[in-house]
């Protein structure tokens, strides 16, 4: 039969490993403090037993055999917890209050069986013998009953508090166990949903701060990315269903009416050229919807290196520079030398030839475009600004949505993906993309976090 769940847990094996390794501990213990007490009382005994043999040699005065006899007797009447033992050299007891033993000098237990029927005797004697000059035999003992005693207490102390310790740490297991089962089966209930299509569902957190709250945060923050990234297909998905229809559906009309109208080789030529042309747009939008795609999945952030973006500006200023003045355009760069940031160098290279592309292609005549790069003690920043028409307000969130485009830029070539791809490529490299009004015309502003 299986055991409940709560004991099955590794929080419940890992409260057993801390018992048992807590019961060795108090094993040790216990072995220590039953040593270092019973030895102090053995010590304690053997002591008294030294001074009472010592004083009743003295009392006697060296009278012999005689003098020790009246000196035990009177002490067996006044200290009877004391045990006296004094036998002549054939082995008879001559005074005392304890049988007869085998003569041994020096310090000596007797066990029960060996001493006088006496209370203060139940737990055996321990004390010392000295063989007199003349043969005979004198012991001196006192009762062991309190070091037994001692040792019982000890023991028993020890056994009930580890006894205590244990059932206790086993019932903190199982609740901790039962509150961790709780947490658990609340993040795997909420993950059952997930998986049933409600990625809106979140783990709750706690706001104790502990490892479930950090794990639940983490988790979230995942979910929220791939919530994020399915949102994101599921745009894509809408924008090439809405956005792609009306080029698609132009394409086959075009193709529809050179069928049925042109008759020359010239006609249909021109036709299918124009049609070839057409496609090339769908398949660039397809190619930047794709890529788009990729980089919100952050898949290249893997390879991500220190990149020149100074000189990756000054390049990029240098190649418009053309472009810039065959449309009677000022493109000034003022770029701080020296500047590095970690990320994809071909990614960068793409953000910021959209932005300058933009600005060349949308803004008129006369107008100037400035590529800046500068740094403080917490950033890199830069910007790409025109002084031409600009966008209004509201539609400054607008422009970073796909195929989203003004309708002043809809009579110039592009397919409304250049600032989506933008955006996407800054929020990869953790950099902030501001639109904002450069009076006149647009700023368009990314910051980068400087390398630590």
């Amino acid at each position: 039969m299986p055991l409940p769940r709560p004991l099955r847990t590794s929080s419940f094996r890992l409260t057993l490993l801390y018992v048992g390794v807590f019961a060795v501990s108090v094993l040790v213990l216990f072995g220590i403090v039953m040593v270092s007490a019973t030895s102090f009382i053995a010590r304690q005994i053997d002591r008294t037993v030294a001074s009472e043999l010592a004083e009743v040699q003295a009392d006697a005065g060296g009278g012999g055999q005689a003098a020790l006899r009246s000196v035990i007797d009177g002490l067996t009447r006044k200290s009877p917890g004391i045990f006296y033992l004094l036998q002549d050299p054939a082995g008879t007891v001559v005074a005392g209050n304890m049988e007869a033993i085998r003569p041994q000098p020096g310090l000596r237990t007797l066990t029960r069986t060996r001493q006088a029927a006496s209370r203060h005797a139940a737990g055996g004697i321990r004390g010392q013998g000295v063989v007199l000059p003349d043969g005979s035999y004198l012991f001196v003992g006192l009762s062991d009953f309190e070091l037994g005693e001692m040792r019982e207490a000890i023991t028993r102390a020890f056994t009930i508090g580890l006894a205590a310790t244990v059932l206790l740490a086993v019932a903190g297991g199982v609740a901790m166990s039962v509150a961790v089962l709780r947490r658990i089966e609340a993040i795997s209930g909420i993950s059952r949903g997930i998986m049933l299509g409600d990625l809106g569902q979140r783990i709750p957190l706690r706001g104790t701060g502990d490892e479930f709250d950090h794990l639940s945060a983490s988790l979230n923050a995942m979910l929220d990315r791939i919530q994020g990234l399915m949102s994101g297909l599921q745009q894509v998905s809408n924008d090439i269903a809405h956005d792609l229809r009306t080029p698609l559906t132009r394409l086959r009309q075009r193709l529809e009416l050179a069928r049925r109208r042109e008759a020359t080789v010239d006609g249909l030529q021109a036709a299918v050229d124009a049609a070839i042309e057409q496609t090339d747009a769908i398949l660039d939008t397809f190619a930047a919807l794709l890529r788009i795609a990729q980089i919100e999945a952050g898949s290249r952030k893997s390879g991500f290196s220190a990149v020149d973006l100074s000189g990756l500006l000054a390049e990029l200023s240098e190649a418009y520079q053309v472009a810039a003045e065959e449309k009677g355009q000022v493109l000034v760069a003022a770029i701080t030398p020296g500047l590095y940031v970690r990320g994809d160098r071909e990614l960068l290279m793409l953000l910021y030839s959209n932005l300058i592309d933009n600005a060349v292609r949308h803004a008129p005549a006369g107008t100037e475009i400035r590529v800046e790069a500068s740094a403080d003690p917490a950033r890199v920043r830069t910007c790409v600004a025109d002084t031409g028409a600009g966008i209004p307000v509201a539609y400054r969130d607008k422009v970073l949505q796909r195929f989203f485009r003004l309708e002043a830029s809809r009579t110039t070539p592009g397919n409304g993906l250049g600032l989506s791809l933008v955006n996407a490529i800054a929020t990869l490299h953790g950099a902030g993309l501001t639109l904002a009004d450069n009076q006149p015309g647009l700023r368009c502003q990314v910051d980068f976090s400087r390398p630590g």
